[in-house]
């Protein structure tokens, strides 16, 4: 059974917030910033996502070499999503399956959900759960607050 009540504050986030001090983990292990790459294993349109979004997580210091593999599911389940909803768009999210009796007769037909509307569904529910980890919807974004963003993204790095 998982944790009850709402996630935890990020350290980072309670330093910032001046929460009291002996509410803040100072022994909590930080990720070494090692070089970031998109893992071999992506699809095509998973590493477009990719391509689209990391940098900029980076620079926000959102996605660190620890969370690769998690941003690379979401990633993967965004192309699903997109996918399917491409077959539901053309196939229609209702499907005619056929109806067999005892012998193996067709009797008739009857209306059943299409296996890519279900196929949606699941890369639909993972996409919301991994990107609400990455502050990716608009709610979970509004809960976030990350200090230093009146300099253009990168602009540390091009100074020092």
């Amino acid at each position: 059974m998982g944790r009850r009540g709402p996630a935890p504050k990020p350290t980072a986030l309670r330093v910032l917030h001046g929460d009291r001090a002996d509410r803040i983990n100072r022994d909590e292990p930080r990720p070494s910033e090692l070089g970031i790459e998109a893992p071999d294993w992506l699809s095509d349109p998973a590493l477009e996502v990719w391509e689209t979004l990391a940098g900029d997580l980076v620079d926000k210091g959102v996605l660190t070499a620890w969370d690769v593999e998690a941003f690379a599911n979401w990633c993967d389940a965004v192309a699903r999503r997109r996918d399917a909803a491409g077959h539901v768009a053309e196939e229609g999210a209702v499907t005619e399956q056929p109806v067999f009796n005892k012998n193996g007769e067709q009797t008739g037909v009857r209306l059943a959900k299409s296996a890519w509307l279900l196929a949606l569904d699941a890369a639909d529910a993972q996409v919301q759960r991994y990107g609400a980890r990455f502050g990716l919807t608009p709610s979970d974004r509004a809960q976030l607050k990350i200090g230093g963003q009146d300099n253009p993204a990168g602009a540390e790095r091009l100074l020092s």
